[in-house]
């Protein structure tokens, strides 16, 4: 399952309540439904059995997308987040997933957030709490068990 974010060129319907989202607009990056901007990055890829879910508006990807839905009609109890940024997005999620009732469980060295100190306290004083905190070897692991 991949979530992206996505802002069509014109912004309409897009959050502009939070000065993140101005600064969005302001940026040279732009988000546009195909672009490269808003692709999976290659190194990850998407295979033929993956989802991909765009999302307009909002900080997480389980508001403004199907993505709760589709994952209670794949059985899915716990969900293991990866991707940027903690300090907005993965933060974000964690808590919506949890909200939700999902068992959520973040492998370090797969998230990130700038700057790198910040992105390690909010792990150490904040997700610690609610997510379970491992290693991406050790997801492979218990996949393979």
């Amino acid at each position: 399952m991949h979530c992206t974010a996505e802002t069509r060129d014109d912004r309409k319907g897009a959050n502009s309540n939070a000065r993140l989202f101005g600064a969005v607009q302001k940026s040279d990056v732009r988000l546009s439904p195909g672009s490269a901007a808003v692709e999976v990055p290659s190194e990850i890829g998407v295979e033929p059995a993956d989802i991909v879910l765009a999302r307009y508006h909002g900080l997480g990807p389980m508001t403004g997308t199907q993505l709760d839905p589709i994952l209670r009609n794949l059985g899915v109890t716990t969900i293991v987040g990866v991707g940027v940024s903690l300090n907005v997005g993965m933060t974000n999620l964690a808590f919506d997933a949890v909200n939700r009732g999902y068992q959520i469980v973040l492998p370090r060295d797969a998230v990130a957030g700038v700057p790198p100190d910040y992105a390690d306290a909010v792990l150490a004083n904040t997700l610690n709490v609610i997510a379970t905190l491992t290693t991406t070897p050790d997801v492979i692991r218990a996949w393979g068990a």
